[in-house]
């Protein structure tokens, strides 16, 4: 029985303005700051400006675009902060109700719950032939479990541990064939949330048997 584990812009004559415009994005001006700036050099590149070759409207309009945009790209960086700092909150409370509860971690630890082992892994390639080496604490064979020919992808495997006491520190290892060249594979083991801490690479769990482990390193929850 198989159980799931589970921008570049041109410079041309007159555009002065758009490299200050840039200029003083560059030095992180407040938008009230920049658009005042802005204003003014606009105004006095209008006053000084050849009565007989004029800005055409299409510069203006450049221009005053060029500026929306700086505008548009800090409102938005300052949006995003709020927004990643509104996600960090929500995935710290989701992290804290995952305490007392299982989850599917890389590990070939052999969880032994009333009878039955429970592990799985997964498969980079499609087998013809997957067998699951049982090993004791010492790293002894115990028996091997045939599973025959599986796909590429994650699976999940019971092994009749009758007689066997819950807890006990089983081992296990995956030998996964296609004819006779080895199909890479990943263990994958049950794991118990003890805790869960929030740290400035991201949230953590703290688990039974795999001690500290990130939250986007779980592979499933049980």
């Amino acid at each position: 029985m198989t159980t799931t584990i589970p921008t570049s812009a041109s410079v041309t004559a007159g555009s002065t303005l758009a490299l200050n415009v840039a200029s003083t994005a560059t030095d992180s001006s407040s938008s009230k700051e920049t658009a005042d700036r802005f204003l003014k050099l606009l105004v006095t590149q209008l006053q000084n400006q050849d009565p007989l070759n004029p800005m055409d409207n299409a510069a203006v309009t450049s221009q005053i675009a060029q500026i929306n945009t700086v505008n548009g790209i800090e409102k938005l960086n300052t949006t995003v902060g709020g927004l990643s700092q509104q996600f960090s909150q929500l995935q710290a409370i989701s992290g804290a109700a995952l305490v007392g509860r299982d989850v599917t971690v890389v590990g070939n630890r052999l969880a032994v719950q009333g009878g039955v082992g429970l592990a799985g892994f997964d498969l980079n390639g499609t087998a013809s032939s997957v067998q699951v080496e049982i090993l004791d604490e010492g790293g002894r064979l115990l028996t091997t479990v045939d599973l025959g020919p599986q796909a590429e992808g994650r699976h999940g495997f019971e092994w009749d541990a009758t007689g066997v006491a819950d807890g006990a520190k089983l081992q296990f290892r995956i030998n996964a064939k296609n004819g006779t060249a080895a199909v890479p594979s990943s263990a994958l083991m049950l794991d118990h949330v003890r805790a869960v801490s929030a740290r400035e690479t991201g949230l953590v769990i703290e688990t039974q048997y795999s001690g500290s482990v990130a939250y986007s390193d779980v592979k499933a929850f049980n």
